[in-house]
């Protein structure tokens, strides 16, 4: 009785990982959903809606861009984690998102999910309201240390990469400045440019219509050397040595998607980026376009992880 259960559950086992091959081999065979963390318009949609359209043609199947906002990037970060682990629901992560996930401790992206690739990078830059009379880093020192706790910055919310930017430039800096929270950088972005707060630090490809309208004046790129990416403005180390931040995009799966279909996912990733329609498009909006191995970027994640959980440690921003 025992050995035909034996064989029963060994005929099952077999079966089952026939059909993972087989389902790697055809994949994909529907649309695939791209989920970002973010709003329509913002830093990581841009991105993803760049490379969705030839990653469509490369694959042969739709990749459709799925905006969820909110809680900083977790909402969407639940939805890829929960879903099936068979390539058809992806996530775009990003440094953003990671800050959030090491805050609340949920849906950590080295540990949850399954990496795909990195995808892109970009400086983060700091942009002054045109209502604020300043036009360069140490102006924007000397004008807050004359004027302590008056002026206010923007974020997409608490523990999000704008806040935390901030917060290490107003402890490196030594000027007293104040946060003020939104509930995605998208408003962030609006209320900078009609002159309801001062200042901003997010991702070019966020900013890049701001600046461009002249809504927003840059300030500083906090990539340690300056970046091509923002010509003419200088970094933010020149003034503040040692300030170094840039942000990123990645691919995830849900955790358990089968590694045949994460090593198509990765080549087909690898191949749009490398195309110089994209690399042009992406260099327009503000990111430089990177391919990476799934374990290259799981590398990364956990880095990055480790990183940002001793910068929260040390500033002492916990969960609210």
């Amino acid at each position: 009785m025992m050995e035909k259960r034996l064989l029963k559950l060994s005929a099952i086992i077999f079966g089952s990982a026939l059909n993972l091959i087989a389902a790697a081999q055809t994949y994909p065979t529907r649309p695939i959903r791209l989920l970002t963390p973010t709003a329509a318009g913002s830093g990581s949609d841009v991105v993803a809606r760049i490379i969705s359209g030839k990653l469509t043609e490369t694959l042969g199947r739709q990749i459709v861009v799925d905006n969820r906002a909110g809680v900083s990037g977790l909402l969407a970060a639940e939805i890829v984690a929960k879903a099936a682990p068979d390539g058809y629901t992806l996530g775009m992560v990003t440094l953003t998102q990671l800050m959030a996930t090491v805050l609340y401790q949920r849906f950590l992206p080295d540990r949850d999910f399954t990496p795909v690739a990195r995808v892109g990078a970009t400086p983060f830059v700091i942009v002054a309201s045109p209502a604020l009379p300043v036009k360069t880093i140490p102006e924007l020192i000397a004008y807050a240390k004359a004027r302590p706790g008056q002026v206010l910055y923007a974020s997409g919310g608490q523990g999000s990469t704008p806040h935390l930017c901030m917060e290490m430039f107003k402890g490196m800096a030594g000027v007293d400045i104040v946060h003020v929270p939104y509930k995605s950088s998208i408003l962030a972005v609006t209320e900078l440019g009609s002159g309801q707060v001062h200042l901003l630090c997010s991702a070019i490809p966020t900013l890049h219509a701001t600046m461009q309208s002249g809504k927003a004046r840059p300030l500083g790129v906090t990539s340690r050397e300056p970046s091509k990416l923002a010509p003419g403005v200088p970094a933010i180390s020149a003034t503040v040595p040692g300030f170094d931040m840039d942000g990123w995009y990645g691919i995830i799966a849900p955790l358990g998607t089968p590694k045949d279909i994460v090593a198509k996912l990765n080549g087909a990733f690898a191949q749009v980026l490398k195309m110089s329609e994209v690399q042009e498009r992406l260099l327009g909006v503000g990111a430089d376009a990177l391919t990476s191995t799934p374990t290259e970027f799981g590398a990364f994640l956990k880095n990055e992880t480790q990183r940002w959980t001793k910068v929260m440690r040390e500033a002492g921003i916990k969960a609210q």
